[in-house]
């Protein structure tokens, strides 16, 4: 948790501010969502042990942002999260908080399959990884659009051979902020990417997909803080 003092320009006197962190941010953001909510019942959430979140909830309580009744549980207080404060949720909130589960195809899939399933699944992109579940590359629809048009024997053929290659894939990783995925999006012209962590028995460079972030995680996230407002 950050302290600071903010000057008054009206009156020269010091205002004391405290900057909530990101985990007292979720905590509200829960709190919020399955009032009244027992601290067990948000540590789980969070995949957090009463213990670590007791100061947390002591901050908040004494701030006004929640209030608790005893056998009943934690509930929103009367204070507010104000507009800079909602602002820098969504500056702290990182891609493993908000990011969907990916659509994969295996190197393998012919393209005849990855565009039944690039319909199916109502996306632009396909994540193509290897037998290990490793990422080798992605797969578009303008990539199998290319191939097809005009050539009826290409749908028989393997996705690895149209596909743009691993090197050359923009991804990000769960503890990335959202802001930065969202600047990869825009600075790559691209609908989605893929969320990878490293391998840990493997070579240099060898990630395991575990996500899939989009321009409609990052929006649909966006409005539902607006909404909360």
């Amino acid at each position: 948790m950050t302290y600071y003092t903010e000057i008054n320009h009206c009156t020269g006197e010091g205002e004391f501010i405290i900057k909530l962190t990101s985990r007292q941010l979720e905590i509200l953001d829960i709190i919020k969502k399955h009032a009244p909510i027992t601290s067990e019942q948000i540590a789980e959430m969070l995949n957090l042990t009463r213990p670590t979140i007791r100061s947390d909830l002591s901050i908040l309580v004494s701030l006004d942002y929640i209030d608790a009744k005893p056998k009943v549980g934690y509930f929103p207080g009367t204070r507010k999260i104000t507009e800079d404060e909602n602002k820098q949720n969504l500056f702290d909130m990182k891609v493993g908080d908000i990011h969907g589960v990916p659509v994969i195809v295996r190197e393998t899939t012919t393209i005849h399959d990855a565009v039944v399933t690039l319909f199916l699944e109502n996306v632009g992109h396909l994540i193509v990884t290897d037998e290990e579940g490793k990422l080798v590359g992605i797969v578009s629809r303008k990539d199998m659009l290319k191939v097809t048009l005009g050539n009826a024997a290409a749908s028989a053929m393997p996705v690895s051979f149209i596909m743009t290659r691993r090197a050359n894939v923009v991804t990000v990783s769960p503890e990335d902020s959202v802001m930065e995925a969202a600047r990869k999006i825009i600075t790559h012209q691209i609908d989605s990417l893929p969320v990878v962590v490293p391998v840990s028995s493997g070579q240099d460079g060898d990630v395991n997909v575990v996500g899939r972030i989009s321009k409609t995680n990052i929006i649909r996230k966006l409005l539902e803080m607006l909404a909360e407002n």
